[in-house]
């Protein structure tokens, strides 16, 4: 069984996310472990620079990098990230998880992730070129890891 890691910038302010993200870990926990991972969001100015943005990007970059699991996969969320199909994703889960015991999704903060980050990932992931909320991202993802498990599972939860 592959365990499922979520590197996410910031917590989740809203409590109709925090339910929504609860209630897919607790789903997918019939398939996997799941651990969210939340890092610091960095501060800027209401306006900022593009040196700002840049150095902000960097200082969450490290944060995140720091606590990407030994031997995970890191699949970044990002907007060039190749978009999948629910069965097509569910596929790609399953052939990771014959060589890794672990996968760890990345998602970044309002500015993005580093390019760092991003060439850590082995895949990238997007969800389409419309921009998301990064803490929506995060239920999504999660839902979408829950239908890929699911999908595998021959659950009746995809149809």
């Amino acid at each position: 069984m592959i365990s499922v890691n979520v590197v996410c910038v910031g917590k989740l302010k809203e409590s109709y996310l925090r339910d929504g993200c609860n209630e897919y870990i607790k789903r997918l926990s019939a398939f996997s472990k799941v651990n969210v991972i939340e890092v610091q969001e960095e501060r800027c100015s209401d306006n900022p620079s593009q040196n700002e943005i840049k150095t902000v990007i960097e200082k969450e970059g490290n944060r995140i990098i720091s606590k990407i699991p030994k031997g995970s996969i890191v699949i970044p969320m990002c907007i060039e990230g190749k978009e999948y199909s629910s069965p097509d994703f569910s596929a790609e889960l399953e052939k990771i998880s014959m060589n890794y015991s672990s996968v760890t999704f990345v998602i970044g903060g309002s500015f993005g992730l580093s390019d760092e980050v991003k060439s850590l990932g082995k895949l990238k992931l997007s969800f389409g070129k419309m921009t998301l909320p990064h803490q929506l991202a995060r239920m999504i993802l999660l839902e979408q890891v829950y239908r890929a498990f699911s999908i595998s599972n021959n659950s009746k939860y995809h149809k």
